[in-house]
C-alpha cells in the first residue's frame, strides 16, 4: 500500500500551496487582488512590543483594508513609478517581528526589529513582482505572512522598433 501511495504522489500533478511563515495560528486573511493597479505602497502596523500588528497594501492611489489587528505606530512606504516590490525578508517569534521590502529600483523599508527566526521571500520567476499578501493574525498581531507573486499589470510602454537609413538597405 505504501508502495502505491509513494507512486501516486510522484505520477501526480504538483500543488504547491503558497508559503506561509511564521507560527500561523489563528485567522486566516488574505487580500483582496486589484484587477486594475499594481501595489503603490505599504503600511506596516507595530506594537510598542515589536510585534507587527497589520499590514495595508496601496493599489493606485486607494489603500486596502487593514489585514491583521489595529493599533499600533503605523509607517508607510509608497512606490514610484515603474517600481515594484520584488522581495521581502522578515523573522518571527510567536508573532511576525520584522519585515523588510525590496523594489526593482534598489529601494527597502524596514518594519519592527529583527528578533528570533528569519526568512525571506521572493518570485520563483524573473519579472514576477508582489501582488497580495495573505496570513493569520491573533489578539496581538500578525502570527503568519505568506506572500503573492504575479507578472504587473502596468506594462512599460513598448520600444518603436529600430530602424537604419535607407530602409534597412
Amino acid at each position: 500500500m505504501l508502495l502505491w501511495l509513494n507512486l501516486a504522489i510522484l505520477w501526480s500533478t504538483p500543488c504547491w500551496a503558497d508559503q506561509m511563515y511564521g507560527n500561523a495560528r489563528g485567522t486566516y486573511f488574505s487580500s483582496t487582488p486589484d484587477n486594475t493597479n499594481d501595489i503603490s505602497g505599504i503600511r506596516v502596523s507595530v506594537s510598542p512590543i515589536g510585534i507587527i500588528r497589520s499590514v495595508q497594501l496601496r493599489y493606485g492611489s486607494n489603500w486596502s483594508e487593514i489585514y491583521g489587528v489595529s493599533g499600533g505606530w503605523a509607517t508607510e512606504f509608497l512606490l514610484g513609478p515603474d517600481e515594484y516590490i520584488i522581495g521581502l525578508v522578515g523573522s518571527h517569534r510567536i508573532y511576525i517581528r520584522y519585515l523588510v521590502v525590496y523594489t526593482n529600483l534598489g529601494r527597502w523599508a524596514a518594519f519592527g526589529k529583527e528578533s528570533g527566526y528569519t526568512f525571506t521571500a521572493s518570485p520563483s520567476e524573473p519579472g514576477k513582482i508582489l501582488t497580495g499578501v495573505f496570513g493569520q493574525t491573533q489578539a496581538l498581531g500578525i502570527t503568519g505572512i505568506g506572500v503573492k507573486w504575479d507578472y504587473p499589470l502596468a506594462v512599460p510602454p513598448s520600444q518603436p522598433p529600430l530602424t537604419t537609413g535607407n530602409n534597412g538597405k
